[in-house]
């Protein structure tokens, strides 16, 4: 286990200053949870606008989902009414209210699915936020204000920019990988002269 820093100790201080006993929710060493970027509060509200959503909010939709996913990026869909219902939708329209969000997260690029026989939403692929959120701002979709706040939370939480991302899906291009457990770098041929 790391040492910890001089902010989790300080925090650490603090929670046994004032919660001495309180059951506090940590996420260290727990199962049942999922990781998700620090940016997602503004990621959901991006979501609940009007420029992305109109009045179909998809952002408990979109959490539902993220929940699902255990590491692929992928989720193989249950029962559209249990879906439904953990994203809080209830009675006759619950799977149409449901399927309705699904539309308007596929529309705006936070996820892509597929239909296997009569279940349209067998497969759904979870779309890299930054990436997503990329993608509408250059499609004019995202505010100003809104971008800002987002690109100084991923400054503070060092997340990835998108052009970050990028570059290292390059580099990892140039990579080579012989067997799993040897991976080289591609050496670039020398220029004739």
């Amino acid at each position: 286990m790391s040492e910890k820093s001089g902010i989790a100790k300080r925090r650490e201080e603090i929670r046994k200053e004032h919660w001495p006993n309180e059951d506090l929710w940590t996420g260290e060493k727990e199962k049942g949870w999922f990781p998700v970027p620090r940016s997602l509060p503004l990621v959901l509200a991006l979501l609940k606008s009007k420029q992305i959503s109109g009045k179909k909010d998809p952002s408990s939709v979109y959490l539902e989902l993220l929940s699902r996913q255990r590491g692929e990026g992928v989720i193989e869909m249950m029962h559209e009414n249990d879906h439904a219902f953990a994203a809080g939708y209830e009675g006759t329209r619950a799977v149409r209210t449901w399927q309705e969000r699904m539309k308007v997260l596929e529309a705006n690029g936070f996820i892509q699915t597929k239909q296997v026989g009569n279940q349209r939403y067998k497969y759904v692929a979870i779309v890299h936020p930054t990436t997503a959120v990329q993608r509408l701002r250059n499609k004019g979709k995202v505010p100003d204000n809104w971008w800002n706040a987002y690109n100084a939370s991923k400054r503070e939480t060092k997340e990835a920019t998108h052009e970050q991302r990028e570059k290292e899906k390059v580099n990892a291009k140039k990579l080579v990988t012989i067997n799993p457990k040897l991976t080289i770098p591609v050496q670039k041929k020398a220029r004739s002269k």
